[in-house]
């Protein structure tokens, strides 16, 4: 067995207080002996992107809550539960101004309904379309009343017989309205623009773009209304109800004539 002053124990590790000097058992320890040891060096905690982490859990909450919303509203959960999402319009207009009133004596006899497909480009010469062009193709459909104006019936338009029994009318011929517009049922069916058009488009807008459209829509839908024969008809039919008129307050025969077209 070996000395027990010269062994050392292999469970525990040697202690020491400074350099070259071992403590022995029953040896004190001074705490204020600070050689040979290190300072403790402060641990340094580096925090950081709290914030951050802050904001995406934030926007992830409010993704889930829109998601389940949506959700429950899309496959009827609550059907009593109002989408909180749902667009809104806000009508901000004025009030109707009354600007004139004026009578009108006139009897509308006829009335055309026209569908025309207005197809109108720009370009520029030597410059390729996929540059320059703005070409648009417009579903255009519009109405055209036909009407005869009594306000113009002058002193000695209207003959009647002594006995009340015949009468003979002299009208004017008739007239077109103005062309009116279905903006129900017109749309523009395709539009083609070139690439310097829509950048141009990104920095200014034009609100009266499809004005042109709409009158060269109202032009040939006004001439389409000359060349369908509205105003022969509107003549037959003004004709037809001033005889029947007459005729119930007991005339027996009734002539309506018109200009010699």
């Amino acid at each position: 067995m070996s000395d027990n002053n010269e062994s050392k124990t292999s469970e525990y590790p040697e202690v020491t207080s400074g350099p070259g000097k071992n403590l022995e058992i029953g040896d004190r320890l001074d705490p204020r002996d600070t050689r040979g040891t290190e300072p403790p060096q402060p641990v340094i905690v580096k925090q950081g992107g709290g914030a951050m982490r802050g904001l995406f859990w934030l926007v992830a909450a409010i993704g889930l809550v829109v998601a389940l919303v949506l959700g429950a509203k899309t496959i009827g959960l609550f059907p009593g539960l109002k989408n909180p999402f749902a667009q809104e319009q806000t009508d901000r207009s004025g009030p109707a101004l009354l600007k004139s009133v004026q009578d009108l004596n006139q009897f509308v006899a006829a009335e055309g309904n026209f569908q025309v497909i207005v197809d109108v480009q720009k370009d520029r010469k030597y410059i390729p379309d996929f540059l320059l062009n703005e070409r648009i193709l417009f579903v255009a459909a519009g109405s055209v009343e036909v009407y005869v104006d009594f306000s113009s019936i002058g002193q000695g338009a209207v003959k009647e017989s002594e006995d009340r029994r015949t009468a003979e009318i002299n009208l004017p011929a008739p007239a077109l309205r103005p062309v009116r517009i279905d903006n129900d049922h017109s749309y523009v069916y395709s539009e083609e623009r070139g690439v310097f058009n829509r950048i141009g488009d990104a920095f200014s807008s034009d609100p009266n773009r499809l004005q042109e459209v709409y009158k060269l829509a109202e032009g040939k839908i006004g001439d389409a209304a000359k060349d369908a024969g509205l105003q022969k008809r509107a003549e037959d039919n003004t004709r037809k109800m001033l005889q029947q008129f007459l005729g119930a307050l007991g005339y027996t025969s009734v002539t309506v004539n018109f200009p010699a077209g």
